[in-house]
């Protein structure tokens, strides 16, 4: 992603909300001359735990890990110790986030962002005179 890109991320990414510690799960942005497309990376999060939110120019990806042990047995050792994703980004202007399209799969999160008409490319005809 260069300087210039329609996504950023926030300075807000590195405060999590109310003192919990939070995992920055790995996330790919690519741009095309259409939007964006987004892709988080969350195992361990079901559907029900994951939240999106988009206020203002600020798009919020949180998940809550839900990893149980198996009935009757208890973990000696965990390498996911924090139970929470959680990532802040800036979408530019050029971005429509009133047509955010979210789609959940196998821990993967794709969300699809398209650019506002204006910004987006188009083709002008040309008038043979």
């Amino acid at each position: 992603m260069t300087d210039n890109s329609a996504l950023r991320q926030s300075p807000q990414a590195d405060t999590p909300p109310r003192g919990a510690e939070t995992l920055l799960p790995p996330v790919d942005v690519i741009e095309d001359g259409a939007g964006i497309t987004l892709y988080a990376d969350l195992p361990g999060v079901p559907k029900d735990r994951l939240h999106l939110h988009v206020e203002a120019d600020t798009l919020t990806i949180e998940g809550e890990i839900a990893l149980p042990a198996p009935e009757g047995l208890e973990s000696i050792h965990s390498e996911v110790g924090l139970p929470l994703y959680r990532r802040v980004f800036t979408l530019s202007k050029e971005l429509d986030a009133d047509r955010v399209a979210a789609e959940f799969s196998q821990g993967v999160l794709t969300l699809r962002i398209p650019k506002v008409e204006h910004a987006q490319p188009r083709r002008i005809a040309i008038q043979v005179g």
